[in-house]
This record gives C-alpha cells, sequence and structure tokens, in this order.
C-alpha cells in the first residue's frame, strides 16, 4: 500500500518549518472567527493599556502596547463589560471580531509559542 511509502513526521507537518505569514494568517482568523480566540486576546490586549488608559478607555501613551487610539474607547469598553458581565451582545463581538485582528503581532508576542506552534500545525492538516 502506498500510505507505507509517506513518512509520518512529514506526513504531521513536523519537517514543515511554520512561516510567520502562516502564523499572522492563523492568528487572524483565530481573532476574527474565534469568540474564545477573540475575547481572550481582547482582555489581554486591554491589560497593556496603562491604569490611565483602562480607567479613561482611552490611548494617549504610543508605547507600542495596547489599543491603538481609534479603538481605545470602544475596546476599553467591551473589555471592562466583558469583566462585569461576563459576556458581549453579539452585535459587540461583531466589532470586535473587526478590529481584533489589526492586534495580531500583540499577541504572537505574549502566546506560548510551542502551543501556538501545535494549532498551526493542526490547522494545516484538517
Amino acid at each position: 500500500m502506498f500510505t507505507e511509502d509517506i513518512d509520518p513526521i512529514v506526513a504531521m507537518g513536523i519537517g514543515h518549518k511554520i512561516t510567520k505569514r502562516e502564523i499572522e494568517t492563523f492568528v487572524k482568523k483565530q481573532l476574527s472567527t474565534n469568540k474564545t480566540w477573540a475575547t481572550k486576546a481582547l482582555l489581554k490586549i486591554f491589560e497593556k493599556q496603562t491604569r490611565s488608559e483602562q480607567e479613561y478607555e482611552t490611548t494617549n501613551e504610543y508605547n507600542g502596547v495596547g489599543f491603538t487610539g481609534i479603538d481605545g474607547e470602544i475596546l476599553a469598553s467591551f473589555a471592562k463589560q466583558l469583566v462585569s458581565r461576563g459576556f458581549l451582545t453579539p452585535k459587540q463581538m461583531v466589532i470586535v471580531y473587526k478590529k481584533m485582528p489589526k492586534y495580531w503581532m500583540q499577541i504572537i508576542k505574549i502566546s506560548n509559542k510551542e502551543k501556538l506552534e501545535r494549532q498551526i500545525r493542526q490547522s494545516l492538516m484538517s
């Protein structure tokens, strides 16, 4: 049977080096379609805001972390609601799905690299 000729390591994608583009594509897709990913990322990015930015729902420090100026108010508000109520409305989630993919690089930087790579490999196999 021809399957015996396939190296199982290669078949599982272990020999394939995951590219930056594959990582970016995977994370952006998760942030724009997966509720768990999007809401956890929302809270993680909110945590990166300074205390005053969190309190006043603004972005006033340009330090390369947290929300952009245009997203600061609405996404900080959503993060606070998520913490206090435990959920966001479907309309709010549409906005979160639209806005969160731009934060893919910050999410990669704080992610567990091995776990992320495993998830990407699994997605490439399906």
